[in-house]
């Protein structure tokens, strides 16, 4: 897979893996060999790029926790020196609600557990899960620039920040990426593209097939019935979205066939040749989607038809789109 390069100089594969759904939110974790073979077949497909974080714990089916930032250390160990871990502090679960906490203590302890559970001397791209109102974006880019200084972490980001905080917190020590959400169906985070030239930061996509649907792997017969499946509540995934979605997933059936390629594909190509700076992480527990996707790499598009795409998507009828728990 071709290479990008985040911030100044983290080179990473043009698509990284998005890893949380082998423990999390997705029902029940995946079996750990089975976890560690999709992520070495991730690598072995071109991959460099993976994604984790500490809050992404899951409960197998005999009571035991799934730490995904344990799957990802044991499945890379062989090839650490030739990938990149990303992974987040800052936020815990409760129910469905998120729980901020980004103090300097509090990172601090993070990111000596993350180390031990990743198995690594140090964490290549280390995010702020979400911004914690009771604590500076100073405050929070000191200890980066801390931590960095220390050899602990090598770059640092924030995930789903804004214009003004990324600011504040890149006066302090550059930002490398920000990890936000978007997709065909989440595009509010545009926005941000003139500032991130700017300031010469990168964008990482978080859930680029809006959760999967984009995929065309569902339909309104599809059930999310594990407990822990977060999906079952999101409102793409509700019976009468389909319906609603009609027009959007026959704009991406039409552009599959003209590409030869498949709907995902399509999806994430959009993005990759929307702007060289977005690298999108789509996350899959299945060995031959996490090949398809990484084919989309290859898929070349015009500027002129990425600006038709992009004025399709503003005209076509879409359903509501989960947008995160906050």
């Amino acid at each position: 897979m071709r290479q990008v390069v985040l911030g100044k100089d983290l080179r990473v594969s043009a698509m990284g893996l998005g890893c949380m759904g082998f423990s999390h939110a997705c029902g029940l974790p995946t079996e750990e060999g089975e976890a560690v073979k999709a992520i070495r077949a991730a690598y072995d497909a071109g991959y460099t790029f993976f994604d984790t974080a500490e809050c992404y714990i899951g409960t197998n089916a005999d009571g035991t926790p799934s730490l995904n930032e344990e799957l990802v250390g044991k499945a890379l160990k062989e090839v650490r020196g030739n990938v990149v871990i990303a992974t987040k502090f800052g936020v815990k679960h409760e129910g469905v609600r998120l729980h901020m906490d980004s103090r300097p203590e509090v990172i601090r302890r993070s990111v000596e557990g993350s180390l031990k559970r990743l198995n690594t001397d140090h964490i290549d791209l280390y995010y702020q899960h979400r911004i914690d109102p009771n604590v500076p974006a100073e405050e929070v880019a000191s200890v980066m620039a801390e931590l960095i200084k220390e050899g602990k972490i090598t770059h640092w980001g924030i995930s789903e920040t804004d214009e003004e905080y990324l600011r504040r917190a890149h006066a302090v020590c550059s930002v490398t990426a920000i990890q936000n959400r978007y997709s065909m169906m989440y595009r509010s985070y545009e926005r941000l593209f003139p500032v991130l030239e700017e300031l010469k930061v990168g964008f990482v996509a978080f859930s680029p097939l809006a959760n999967g649907v984009l995929s065309a792997a569902y339909n309104a017969e599809s059930k999310f019935n594990e407990a822990g499946d977060y999906r079952a509540n999101m409102p793409q995934f509700q019976p009468q979205a389909y319906a609603e979605n009609a027009q959007l997933f026959g704009l991406l059936q039409e552009l599959a066939e003209r590409h030869h390629a498949t709907p995902a594909q399509i999806s994430l190509a959009w993005m990759m040749n929307k702007q060289p700076h977005v690298v999108p992480i789509p996350g899959s527990r299945k060995i031959a989607r996490i090949r398809e996707n990484a084919r989309a790499a290859e898929i070349k598009m015009t500027k002129e038809e990425v600006t038709r795409i992009d004025e399709a998507l503003s005209v076509v009828k879409m359903s509501g789109v989960f947008g995160g728990h906050r």
